[in-house]
Order: structure tokens, then C-alpha cells, then sequence
């Protein structure tokens, strides 16, 4: 453990000379960058990866000759870093181009498995049995990222499956175990709920989850009913909390690069690929990738991702410690400087654990939507929500609205996510900052 925090001092220590990142002088233009959920800047180690792989290993990794045998080795290398990572097998992972891709493979492979498995039972000359008729069930919750909710929402207006998506409790901004269950039909195929929410950090119940439905799947086997498949995107938790399959017990996760300091690609994990998880391609092609996910290997990009996932194992209790202790200290100048009254942290709910980084929060005032207030901030850089969302504009987030915040909070919210290289002196900065911003805002009232 020390000798990983040391490696976390060293990370955090060259990536504080990053322009974003905090330096020992305040200059006028100095920016203090608090977006990390957004995405995150190259590790220096990765960078070098990358670039090794563009000089030396440039040949096709399908070629028998040394460039090409050099690229596959830097690809498997990469595979066994990302399996490590997160406790899985090798053999289990495949290279997508990103998050997005990983999400729309996996409610593509479950519902053209369902199609597959039980079209039969429609065709019989006396159909019967529960799923005649049915289209594929899929469960979801009201505060996925956009790349499961829009394709979801795109089949079931094609009428290709059918959807549910459960509210998380306003309560504890958690998706509830019970009404997970409670959504289960006979032709539910799949439940995809995210690991952590982008927006407020909360950590959503997927162990508990995964106990439930395998205790469930044992029950509908015996009535011929389809397996249901758990996928967690875990996009925001990989490199700020340690990450294990084999404790959180899904058959799918979603890795993504740009979200601990790798590049922006991706990888999906299968449990058991071909064997015990079905996975279908969507696109067609030379065969890469075991013939799941075709198209020459971008090796330089993979090697980046192998090398950021090794820096997570190493030094992830570092990370996460480093990170904690920022954004709580954080918060605590938020209600010192503003009064716990006006301040209201929209991300701290009683009794649930939510990453170590994230603070969403928001500053009563008439005037004070997050969007007016960053654009009064000279040295903060951050955002109001999900990055795919930028273009809303002062809509409140309807992860927020979901959660229980009231609609005047919600509007006022931004969210605020530190890295590795963020320190206490950023933090003073950013709250001098946002006092500065706020008194600008109410003087021209």
C-alpha cells in the first residue's frame, strides 16, 4: 500500500504540471480544471505506451513478420491488464471504440439472442408457453448515461422490446433491489443498471442485485423461462474504487478508457464469451477480436488502455484515498464560505456510498443556475451535469429531478469532480472563485 501511494504522489505529481492542473502560482489565467467524470488527461506512462506502439509496433497484428507479432503481443498484454483490473479473465474481454459501443453491443447481443432462442415457440403448430407472442424484456433505471437509455428508448419504438425503467428511490438516489425484481416478466432477458451515476456519484446496489437474480434465474430455468443477464456500465467507477466481476457477480461491464487517464476506447467484459454469455456482432468483418468485434486492432490506442489499467491496479487505494479526501475538504469550504443554509450538496444522501471524487451541489439563489455561475468563474472549469447533456440549457438535470431534488436546487446544481492531480490550494482557489462569481451574479440584480 505505501509503495502504491507513493506511485499515486509520483502520478499526481507530474500531472500537476498539466495547464489545468494546480501549480505553485496563482497567475491571473490560471485554470483550475474540476471535470474528471467528464473525462480525464493522459497519464504520462500511457503516453509513452502510445507512443512506443506507433514506433514499434506499427505492423498489422494479424502479420506473421516481427512488426506485426510486436503489435499483438502489446494487444495481448493489454487484454491480460484490463482482465486484472477488474478481476476477470483474459479471454473475456474484447476492444471497442468506446463506451457507447460496449452499451449498444450488449441490448443488441441480448435481444437478437432472444429472437433466436425463442422464435421456435411462435412457428409450432400449437404455439403455447408463456412466450408466445413476447417481444424481449429489458429492465433499466431513470439515471443511465444516454448511450443505454437512447437505445432502449429506440427499440421500443420499433416495437423490438419492451422496457422498463424503475426510478431510483428519493430517498437514497439508489435504484431499490425489490423494485428491480418487482419489474422481472417472463421474457426479461436483461437488467442493466450503471455501477455509479455520472452525476451525483452514487453507487448504485449491483452485488445485491446479482444475488437476487441468480437465486431468480435458478427458479425461471426450471419453467423454461430465458436467463436473465445482469450488465453494469461501469464507466465512472473503474480507477476512483476498486472494480471486481466476481464481487459485483454481473455477466457484462463496460470498461471506459478516458475515464481513468487511458485513451478514448474502450472494452467490454463477457463472462464466459461464447459459452456462458452469448454475445452477436454488429459489425462484419476480418475476424478480429474472435470474430465478435471485426476491424484492425488499433494498437497504439489499446496499448494506452492496457497501461492505464495497469496504473489502476497498482495504485488505485492511492487514487481513491487522494480523491476523498480532496472532495470532502471540498465540501466542507463549500459550507464554510457559503453558509450550510445556502448550500445544498445534492449528491450526499444518508447511509449510501458514492464515489470519492464527485460533489454536485447547488447555491440558493434566484439568480444562481450553474450555467450563469460558471460563466461568472474566471478559474473554474466544470460543468452542470453529464457532459452529453451540455447542450440543455438551463433545463434542471433529470438525474437530479429523479432523485428527489427540488426543481429551484436542481437548476442551481453543478457538479464538480476532482483527479488525481487536484489538491487542497485548488479547492480554496475554485471556492474564491465561485464566491467572486456569485457576488458578480447578485450585484447585477
Amino acid at each position: 500500500m505505501e509503495a502504491a501511494a507513493a506511485a499515486g504522489r509520483e502520478a499526481r505529481g507530474r500531472a500537476a504540471s498539466h495547464p489545468c492542473g494546480p501549480g505553485e502560482k496563482s497567475p491571473p489565467d490560471r485554470k483550475v480544471y474540476m471535470d474528471y467524470n467528464a473525462t480525464t488527461p493522459l497519464e504520462p506512462e500511457v503516453i509513452q505506451a502510445m507512443t512506443e506502439a506507433m514506433r514499434e509496433a506499427w505492423g498489422n497484428p494479424s502479420s506473421p513478420y516481427p512488426a506485426g507479432r510486436k503489435a499483438k503481443d502489446i494487444i495481448d498484454t493489454a487484454r491480460e491488464n484490463i482482465a486484472k483490473m477488474i478481476g476477470g479473465k483474459p479471454q473475456d474481454i474484447i476492444f471497442t471504440s468506446g463506451g457507447t459501443e460496449s452499451n449498444n453491443l450488449v441490448i443488441h447481443s441480448v435481444v437478437k439472442h432472444f429472437h433466436l432462442t425463442h422464435a421456435s415457440e411462435g412457428t409450432r403448430a400449437e404455439p403455447s408457453g408463456p412466450l408466445v407472442g413476447a417481444v424481449p424484456h429489458l429492465v433499466t433505471c431513470t439515471v443511465e448515461h444516454d448511450s443505454i437509455r437512447l437505445p432502449l428508448e429506440h427499440l421500443l419504438e420499433e416495437q423490438v422490446a419492451a422496457v422498463t425503467f424503475v426510478p431510483v428511490s428519493k430517498v437514497n438516489g439508489q435504484v431499490e433491489v425489490e423494485d428491480i425484481l418487482a419489474a422481472v416478466r417472463p421474457a426479461t432477458c436483461l437488467v442493466t443498471i450503471m455501477l455509479a451515476n455520472n452525476e451525483t456519484g452514487v453507487i448504485m446496489p449491483i452485488s445485491e442485485i446479482s444475488q437476487r437474480i441468480k437465486a431468480l434465474n435458478q427458479k425461471r430455468a426450471a419453467s423454461g423461462l430465458p436467463v436473465i443477464l445482469l450488465h453494469t456500465d461501469a464507466a465512472q467507477a473503474l480507477g476512483k474504487q476498486r472494480v471486481d466481476v466476481e464481487d459485483l457477480g454481473v455477466d457484462l461491464l463496460t470498461i471506459v478508457g478516458h475515464k481513468f487517464y487511458g485513451p478514448r476506447i474502450g472494452a467490454l467484459y463477457i463472462r464466459g464469451l461464447g459459452e456462458l454469455t452469448p454475445l452477436y456482432p454488429m459489425l462484419f468483418g476480418g475476424g478480429q477480436e474472435r470474430n465478435f468485434r471485426p476491424g484492425t486492432e488499433n494498437t497504439p490506442m489499446i496499448a494506452g488502455l492496457g497501461k492505464a489499467a495497469e496504473l489502476v491496479t497498482k495504485n488505485c487505494e492511492a487514487y481513491e484515498a487522494h480523491m476523498r479526501d480532496v472532495r470532502d475538504y471540498l465540501e466542507e469550504r463549500l459550507e464554510a464560505e457559503f453558509d450550510k443554509q445556502r448550500i445544498h450538496l445534492n449528491s450526499r444522501f444518508p447511509g449510501t456510498e458514492r464515489l470519492p471524487n464527485t460533489c454536485n451541489f447547488s447555491i440558493r439563489g434566484p439568480q444562481l443556475q450553474g450555467r450563469l455561475v460558471l460563466a461568472q468563474c474566471r478559474t473554474l472549469l466544470a460543468s452542470v451535469g453529464a457532459a452529453c447533456h451540455s447542450d440543455h440549457a438551463d433545463r434542471p438535470s433529470p438525474v437530479l429531478l429523479s432523485c428527489g431534488i427540488p426543481f429551484d436546487v436542481a437548476r442551481n446544481a453543478l457538479r464538480l469532480s476532482v483527479g488525481r492531480s487536484t489538491t487542497r490550494a485548488d479547492v480554496d482557489v475554485v471556492v474564491r472563485d465561485l464566491k467572486q462569481a456569485v457576488a458578480r451574479l447578485e450585484g447585477q440584480a
